[in-house]
């Protein structure tokens, strides 16, 4: 069972709002992949995803530098993003307590940096993922950075509520 102190209070309304993007498990889209890929290049990063989380996964719609398509939520750095509206930057995840001995710290890819922006859902109010970069060595983002992720995560947000009209 998944721990309930990593669940939103409004858990079972953003699970409706995930489900109604009708978005998990589709097919790779080149309109998201575009977008992570641009991610991995603006912030020089080996790895860029964008999310959503359901409720026993973390699903990525598009991914660059990673081969898995989900993960568990309960090692999903991602299930932290979804809880605030907005970024959560851990400089050096060797460093945080929450994540210090996820398996994505220790083992391959060896995450030692992850920002993520958190995406909404149809209605606009529900967490339902997010967008994420991941580099292999400790560092900072500026604000400007901060400001480049939140609009990425905006252009993903907006392409994920096209997906059903």
């Amino acid at each position: 069972m998944f721990p309930a102190s990593l669940l939103p209070k409004y858990e079972q309304e953003r699970l409706k709002d995930l489900y109604a993007l009708q978005i998990l498990d589709t097919p790779p889209e080149e309109c998201f992949d575009h977008l992570v890929d641009m991610a991995q290049h603006l912030f020089h990063v080996p790895i860029a995803y964008i999310s959503f989380v359901d409720e026993q996964r973390q699903w990525l719609k598009a991914v660059q530098g990673m081969p898995q398509v989900e993960t568990a939520r309960e090692s999903s750095f991602c299930t932290h993003t979804i809880m605030h509206d907005r970024i959560m930057v851990i400089p050096d995840t060797t460093q945080d307590i929450r994540f210090a001995n996820s398996p994505f710290v220790i083992n391959w890819p060896f995450a030692r940096f992850y920002a993520g922006y958190p995406l909404h859902g149809l209605h606009g109010q529900k967490r339902v993922g997010s967008f994420c970069i991941l580099d292999r060595q400790p560092r900072v983002l500026s604000e400007k950075e901060k400001k480049a992720l939140h609009v990425l995560a905006a252009m993903a947000e907006l392409e994920a509520k096209m997906v059903i009209t």
